[in-house]
């Protein structure tokens, strides 16, 4: 069985118009997808940049708050000095602890007189204080802990310290202050948005602040890996919750001269967040080409049929003259040239088949 005309031009013309429209469409939506993920990661980029760099600022200016009561503290009036300690701490509510202990690491004076007396010679904030400034990073409360309200959850600080001199210029004491870690989460917590969390990983990996199911645990993720080699780097991965994110790794937490405790930040945004806007102009785009499409091919029927009903019509007088039928004359089709061409020599040939048949050499005698 042979294939029509109408299907020809139907089904060919429809191929003609859906395989380039397909082509294009798909080209065009991951495009515009790969687009949005690199301009999502630009932004995500921008945003962990300024979380580092404010928790960086926020860092050193304790820092140095430190280092200079350091340079102005005596261990020569334990009350003077407690009472400078005290009015450091009520200024600033991140300081939890904050005191000074001999080179022995006998506290000799501390705000709210906590631990007075008491040996931190153990303590790697004195160890380190005794040799310049020094930071120390998060740890969980230890001698404190006793001494300070009962909370939800454990305490845990981040450790200032240097060295305290005395007038001819020797290492008299170390100063060291433990500030709360719950300003540092606060502070990382209000740069997230929805779909978008902002984490704060250790040099070994691990979640120092974050989502409430990640705090505590070691990545094995690549930018986790890659925060570790002090790489920056923007991806595409899937982490353990089985959720596909766009993660983008600033390699380093620091300020300054401020020593660095070995921080990156981790800001990664759930694709099914972050992409729905570009997904729903996707889909309003297949909409549009598939309703655009379906009014093509509906037109493209209907000039199929157009096209194909002369030649069908003048098909079967065709037929009927080389079956002996003169009796229909051919439908005048005057749609096209072609068609009408055929029609008027169907009309010929019928015209010239109904003649009476005279054998050659002979004419026809007239009555007498």
């Amino acid at each position: 069985m042979r294939i029509g005309l109408k299907t020809i031009i139907f089904v060919g013309g429809g191929l003609l118009l859906l395989a380039p429209a397909i082509v294009a469409g798909t080209v065009f939506a991951n495009a515009m997808q790969k687009r949005a993920e690199v301009a999502n990661g630009a932004r995500l980029r921008v945003l962990g940049e300024i979380a580092a760099e404010q928790l960086g600022r926020s860092m050193h200016q304790l820092w140095q708050s430190v280092e200079g009561m350091g340079r102005i503290v005596s261990l020569d009036d334990p009350q003077e000095a407690r009472r400078q300690l005290d009015l450091l701490a009520q200024v600033d509510r991140r300081y939890t602890w904050i005191g000074v202990a001999d080179v022995e690491g006998k506290v000799i004076t501390a705000s709210k007189g906590m631990l007075e007396g008491q040996s931190v010679a153990e303590r790697p904030w004195f160890r380190r204080g005794l040799n310049g400034p020094a930071a120390t990073d998060v740890h969980a409360a230890v001698l404190l802990e006793k001494l300070l309200p009962p909370t939800q959850e454990p305490r845990r600080f981040v450790d200032f310290s240097a060295p305290v001199k005395d007038e001819q210029g020797a290492v008299s004491g170390v100063i060291g202050a433990h500030f709360d870690w719950n300003f540092v989460q606060d502070s990382l917590q209000a740069m997230k948005g929805p779909g978008v969390e902002v984490m704060l990983i250790s040099r070994e990996r691990t979640v120092l602040s974050g989502p409430e199911g990640l705090r505590g645990i070691t990545l094995s993720v690549g930018s986790a890996i890659a925060a570790g080699q002090a790489a920056s780097v923007s991806l595409r991965e899937r982490w353990p919750d089985g959720k596909d994110y766009i993660t983008v790794v600033i390699p380093s937490v620091k300020h300054a001269d401020m020593p660095s405790f070995g921080w990156s930040v981790i800001v990664r945004a759930d694709t099914n967040s972050v992409l729905d806007p570009t997904r729903a102009i996707t889909r309003t785009f297949w909409i549009v080409l598939g309703a655009g499409m379906f009014a093509a091919l509906a037109l493209l029927f209907l000039l199929a049929m157009w096209a194909a009903t002369p030649l069908r019509r003048l098909a079967g007088t065709a037929e009927q003259l080389a079956s002996g039928r003169y009796d229909t004359p051919p439908y005048d089709e005057t749609r096209y040239e072609e068609a009408s061409r055929l029609s008027a020599a169907l009309v010929r040939l019928q015209s010239q088949s109904v003649r009476p048949y005279q054998p050659a050499g002979t004419s026809v005698k007239k009555a007498p």
